[in-house]
């Protein structure tokens, strides 16, 4: 065979398979079939700060519009596998949050699990929007999100993602603090909480479901705070001996512990999910048992939590509590 059918041969084998190699590349840009879409997940008034008193919950939906199985990796904090952006009227992008900056800045493992979906089925979640951006003024604004099927790593979006629906987002001017006083504010509503005349059951999971959305005046709303500082010993007899001034400081002092985890942290953390197992009561007392998760980085807890309430004036409040470690899943 002579020296030019040889490089010939090599060549045209060469150019096949960088045709083979192309043609396989494009099939995987185009495998990832899916519709990504978003939606207020509880439309409410909405208003400026992101101190977490005034989430904006999102649901973010990935559904398989292919004929095959749809296959993406889902980053264990969401932050890598997905980002909002927020437009203003002048179509100017607001800011992220310094977590999201700190985290795009900052070398660190990525945890994930792999997703398969089926042709026709979706996968959602919740986020909230203002975990990734910065919302300061009330305003007109249009919403969007990103998702990136092989996790995002770069702070701009030049890695492959899909893009989301757009959704009008109007954001209120936040009310004076003259005018709300120190009373508990519904973060829907803004109108004054009372608690109502609810079942035990039903007061757990007010409570739970606030803890998940970080609504702290809802979840203290049927927390008997005297009773539970009354659980420790040393507190209980300071409190005792303090005038109306100090125990209300006192009152003060252990929601905002409570609330920075720096006492009695289990009812504290979030569950990303519970279900109630148990309720048992009389007249004046109600035990009910909740079998809650918690996710972390690797693996995800189980726990049993047996809440303790009674009840006055047909109103439910929580008083005590205790913990069973059920391990991990």
């Amino acid at each position: 065979m002579s020296v030019k059918k040889i490089v010939l041969i090599v060549a045209a084998a060469v150019l096949f398979g960088a045709w083979c190699f192309a043609a396989e590349m494009d099939g995987e840009s185009k495998s990832f079939d899916a519709d990504v879409a978003i939606r207020f997940y509880d439309r409410r008034v909405y208003y400026p700060g992101n101190d977490g008193t005034e989430p904006i919950f999102v649901k973010v939906s990935i559904t398989n519009k292919g004929s095959q199985p749809l296959r993406f990796k889902l980053a264990n904090d969401r932050m890598f596998s997905l980002d909002f952006s927020v437009l203003n009227t002048k179509n100017k992008s607001l800011a992220h949050t310094e977590p999201w900056i700190r985290k795009r800045n900052t070398n660190q493992q990525i945890y994930f699990r792999e997703i398969t979906i089926e042709t026709g089925e979706t996968y959602a979640f919740v986020e909230n929007v203002k975990d990734y951006i910065t919302i300061e003024s009330p305003g007109a604004y249009m919403l969007s999100a990103d998702f990136y099927p092989e996790l995002k790593r770069l702070s701009d979006t030049s890695e492959a993602h899909v893009s989301s629906n757009r959704l009008g987002l109007e954001i209120k001017p936040s009310p004076s603090a003259a005018a709300l006083g120190s009373v508990p504010i519904a973060s829907v509503s803004r109108e004054v909480l009372q608690p109502q005349p609810i079942s035990p059951d039903k007061v757990i999971s007010y409570m739970l479901t606030a803890r998940q959305k970080s609504q702290w005046d809802q979840f203290f709303l049927y927390l008997d705070i005297e009773r539970m500082i009354a659980r420790d010993p040393i507190r209980s007899r300071r409190y005792k001996a303090e005038a109306e001034a100090g125990r209300i400081s006192m009152i003060d002092t252990y929601k905002h512990d409570l609330m920075q985890s720096r006492t009695d942290k289990d009812i504290a953390m979030i569950p990303v999910e519970f279900t109630v197992e148990r309720t048992t009561y009389s007249t004046t007392e109600a035990e009910v048992t909740v079998i809650e998760w918690f996710d972390y980085t690797s693996f995800r807890e189980k726990k049993r939590f047996t809440y303790n309430l009674a009840s006055r004036d047909d109103i439910w409040t929580v008083y005590d509590y205790s913990v069973d470690n059920l391990g991990t899943e």
